[in-house]
């Protein structure tokens, strides 16, 4: 998580809801310390860590935070070893926290949900008071004075002291407490400017001294305090006070006054009859200095109505022209985005709001860059409009562009003036239009990234991203029917989803709903639901407002290579995707690839969230494959089939090449010597980094094999995913991938395909604490192996047999069917198979007493599993070595098995197996460091197991609780 910020992302509630109340449910407090209310109680929250983890997920409410930012939050540069582990611990506590007397959980209560990569609240924002109090502020906005002033007293009494002040994260407090404290102060600053609209400044004269002493660098607080005393017949308090101002500022600072506050000083030296008659000026955050003065020439276009969000956006502009105006000679930003992501709209809605800071006017131009009926408007055209603005005459106007850019220049040069340059095609259409004038802002905004604007012009980029969930959902409250997602908060937030976020789709989908006010919101989600119609459903009569024709401007700019490879950028059936799956897809080399995806990069019509990790926006994507049916017409089946066979050739070859880094494969697949390249793995992290990354389109592709009929296709890849399900255990993808590559293999009539799926599925259900099931499963894969010519695999059933068989009591058999492989693997002289016979038969030797002879065959499997370099099988035999020298009373020895199981746990990314070492040193602890220790360590076993979701949780749970009842007891 960045340094710069956390944005608060929350739902604007209809103009006549009002804020969740004391009593009604769950409501949660950042502004002060941190608190948790239900029913109006507070409820207990745990330690510090805990409540930092909560403030985290509560600033940005529906939205993903992932592990990283969690971990960099909470310890910055130097986390522990375990702190995934620790964060698993701090969510199951706070799941427990969320779930109501009862354990039933209603629609209306906040959920924490794990959704790649980390974790999600899901939440109504209105019950976090920070967000309400934005909310609160935002809507206070363009109110009438007294409605304003009073809405926003209401907002600053949802302030209850220093923000987070019990939580010690200091990283979390650079974060968000300036930034709320920002908040506060804005609000302080227009609820004072709606008072002196309202002719209160004897009020005012009162209140604000204190304020300004609290505050004394703030100039709009000085200004309002100056403007109040003068209003009161008080000049000279009033000229003191900005005499006081300056010194401190030329002091502390070494600046003077700004040009908002010496134009208010100078007036009032001139007692400009004006500054006593309050002026309605609308309000907007960041403000003005709300003394009325009027700037020309004025061409900026009305604000875009309903514009919700874009608080980040907002905010790093403000930044830009901040630091720009600290020496730059000149300020130029580009906002650049996607076709009908709101770029305008944002440039038009800070324009508005930094207006003032330009006196000498605003010009504005659009460039027609991407107009479908017009040709884009050159350099000089532009010139000739500004010119003429500017009050030169036809007749007056040079003819050569290098005159007629020389003069308006010669016209800026003394002058602050902002120029939005609107829907730019490229750098050249630009730089003709920039002003020399040291005081001057040119705010672009394009489908392109501009790259050259920002080598050759030093121009500050603000690539924009679709709107969340959140403020997708606000969006089609305020441009379609106020108050309509309260009604259908689900169908809203399907709506807003299948919209993408996109403002443009998302404003088409109010405007339908505006248009027939008694349609429900679930009637428009089933239309958009299916694909085929979805582009065809945000479409209206006016071409300007069509997706369709948004992305039609933008694709018809592309060079035929790359329109190609987007068309089949549409088949990917993930979310993202890398360079390596993009030259499989299309059949042409990374390099190749990259280039094109680059290209389609700048054009807006790929984004790139990470290196080499590209992503499409959803209604791209359909897009994209309803230009492959309309383009490619009647060989679009064999090309599709061409294409996507060479996507899965790649995550077969790829996953082929990761999985061995993590542990030895044991079946015959081999796609090593396949034409596609494979990403760079070296190590056993990279593998692990790479599975995660790809995890959700390796599912994709699993399902879109399956769809296709490619039956060898799908269970082959299912099983290249078994040593990446082994170390990060994620149960329900695991059962569902299985299932479908077993279904998939007796399809396909291989025998050896259902072996390996059977014995999938048998694995899964052992782990996830279900003998039962998993003994079937091991019963079909044994008898089908048992008539199939490999030993091998035979004795690969028979281990598994014995496990579980074991886990259900009948030892006879399990010791039977592990006896009979290990004499099959010896005789086939495979260690690695030898070493899994041995671990299973040393859990029978264990159960029966046998404790020597258990630990002579662990020591065996550990060596084999050393040798094979097999780290997460290790750390169970290892975890196992602990509980049989525990059993044995060797103390100091189960104390350094359990410590190296941990350690190789950590390497392997097992979680579940530092969990089991957790627990054993709780044992061993219990027995040398007393209760205390073994609580710690234990408590840590029973949040890894919760989070995984591992049966094993009870055993932890019943140690923590029989530690209690000893405790009572004495």
């Amino acid at each position: 998580m960045s340094e710069r910020g956390i944005e608060l992302r929350g739902v604007m509630p209809p103009e006549d809801s009002s804020p969740a109340g004391p009593g009604s449910g769950y409501e949660f407090r950042l502004l002060g310390p941190l608190e948790v209310l239900h029913g109006g109680e507070r409820q207990p929250l745990g330690n510090s860590g805990v409540r930092s983890a909560l403030a985290c997920l509560l600033l940005e409410p529906n939205q993903v935070v992932s592990m990283d930012r969690l971990i960099d939050t909470l310890w910055g540069e130097k986390p522990p070893r375990t702190a995934r582990t620790i964060i698993h611990g701090y969510i199951s506590r706070l799941r427990k926290l969320l779930t109501p007397e009862g354990g039933t959980r209603g629609e209306e209560n906040p959920e924490i949900v794990t959704r790649s990569p980390g974790y999600l609240l899901r939440i109504d924002s209105e019950r976090i008071d920070a967000h309400r109090a934005r909310s609160l502020i935002n809507r206070a906005g363009n109110m009438e004075p007294a409605e304003r002033s009073r809405v926003l007293g209401q907002a600053l009494t949802l302030w209850r002291g220093p923000i987070l002040a019990d939580i010690s994260s200091g990283r979390l407090h650079r974060m968000v407490v300036p930034n709320l404290d920002e908040l506060r102060m804005m609000a302080l600053e227009e609820r004072i400017a709606a008072d002196l609209e309202l002719g209160r400044h004897r009020q005012l004269a009162v209140e604000l001294p204190a304020l300004v002493e609290q505050y004394p660098l703030r100039e709009r607080l000085a200004g309002q305090l100056m403007l109040s005393y003068y209003r009161s017949g008080q000049r000279a308090r009033a000229q003191d006070c900005y005499h006081s101002l300056r010194e401190r500022l030329s002091d502390e600072l070494g600046i003077d006054p700004g040009p908002d506050l010496r134009s208010l000083y100078e007036r009032m030296l001139r007692d400009d009859e004006s500054l006593l008659t309050p002026v309605r000026v609308v309000s907007g955050e960041g403000g003005g200095s709300g003394t009325g003065v009027v700037t020309h020439p004025a061409e900026l276009p009305p604000r875009t109505a309903g514009f919700v969000g874009r608080k980040t956006e907002l905010s790093a502009l403000d930044r830009m022209l901040s630091e720009e105006e600290q020496g730059s000679p000149g300020m130029l930003a580009a906002v650049t985005g996607t076709a009908g992501v709101g770029k305008s709209a944002l440039a038009v809605t800070w324009a508005h709001r930094v207006a003032h800071r330009f006196p000498d006017g605003q010009l504005h131009a659009c460039l027609r860059g991407f107009d479908s009926e017009s040709p884009p408007l050159s350099p000089g055209e532009a010139l000739t409009g500004f010119l003429k603005t500017l009050g030169i005459a036809d007749d007056v106007i040079p003819i050569d562009l290098q005159e007629r850019a020389a003069l308006y220049r010669s016209l800026l040069a003394d002058r602050r003036v902002l120029i939005l340059l609107d829907d730019a095609r490229d750098a050249d259409q630009i730089r003709p239009l920039l002003p020399s004038s040291t005081g001057s802002l040119v705010l672009v905004t394009s489908r392109r990234r501009l790259d050259g604007l920002v080598v050759r012009s030093g121009a500050r980029t603000l690539p924009l991203e679709t709107l969340p969930t959140s403020a997708a959902v606000e969006l089609l409250d305020r441009a379609g029917v106020p108050g309509r997602s309260s009604s259908e908060p689900q169908a809203a937030r399907e709506l807003a989803e299948l919209c993408g976020g996109l403002p443009l789709a998302l404003r088409i989908a109010a405007a339908r709903l505006a248009a027939n006010p008694g349609r429900a919101v679930r009637e428009l989600v089933g239309e958009l639901t299916d694909e085929r119609e979805r582009l065809t459903a945000l479409d209206i009569d006016d071409a300007d407002a069509s997706v369709r024709r948004a992305f039609d401007i933008s694709y018809r700019n592309l060079h035929p290579s790359q329109a190609w490879t987007f068309r089949l950028l549409g088949l990917i059936p993930g979310h993202t995707f890398t360079t390596h799956a993009v030259a499989a897809l299309c059949g042409t080399d990374p390099e190749t690839a990259r280039r094109r995806l680059r290209a389609l990069t700048l054009a807006h019509l790929v984004s790139e969230p990470k290196q080499d990790r590209f992503a499409m926006h959803d209604l791209l994507r359909v897009y994209a494959r309803e230009l492959r049916a309309s383009e490619d017409g009647g060989q679009d089946a064999e090309t599709t089939n061409t294409a996507l066979r060479g996507l899965l050739e790649h995550y077969l070859a790829a996953s082929d090449h990761a999985r061995r880094f993590l542990r030895p494969p044991r079946d015959e697949l081999d796609f090593s010597g396949w034409k596609w390249a494979v990403p760079a793995i070296s190590g056993r992290e990279q593998a692990l980094e790479w599975f995660d990354a790809e995890w959700s389109n390796l599912v994709a592709a699993i399902d879109t094999a399956a769809d296709a009929g490619w039956n060898s296709v799908v269970w082959q890849l299912v099983r290249l995913q078994f040593n990446y399900l082994m170390v990060r255990c994620p149960w329900e993808d695991w059962v569902r991938i299985y299932s479908g590559g077993l279904e998939a293999a007796r399809r396909a009539d291989e025998s050896s395909g259902r072996v390996l799926m059977l014995a999938g599925l048998g694995v899964v259900y052992s782990r996830s604490g279900a003998p039962e099931e998993a003994l079937k499963y091991y019963a079909e894969s044994y008898h089908l192996a048992d008539s199939l010519p490999d030993p091998r695999k035979l004795a690969m059933t028979q281990v598994n047999m014995g496990s579980a068989l074991f886990r259900l009591g009948r030892y006879p058999d399990a010791r039977r069917h592990c006896e009979e492989a290990l004499r099959t693997y010896r005789e086939q002289k495979d260690r690695y198979g030898e070493a899994g016979a041995l671990n299973n038969l040393a859990q029978v030797e264990q159960v029966t007493g046998n404790l020597s002879a258990a630990f002579g065959y662990l020591r065996k499997a550990e060596k084999r599993y050393r040798e094979a370099d097999d780290l997460e099988i290790l750390a169970m035999v290892l975890n196992n070595c602990g509980e049989v020298s525990l059993e044995l009373d060797r103390i100091d020895n189960a104390r350094r098995y359990y410590g190296e199981a941990l350690d190789v746990a950590r390497q392997c990314g097992s979680t579940m197996r530092q969990a089991a070492a957790y627990m054993g040193l709780g044992d061993v602890a219990s027995l040398r460091e007393g209760p205390a220790a073994a609580r710690r360590r234990w408590d840590t076993a029973l949040s890894i197991f919760e989070a995984g979701g591992s049966p094993r949780a009870a055993e932890s749970r019943a140690r923590i609780e029989r530690l209690e009842s000893e405790r009572g007891e004495t």
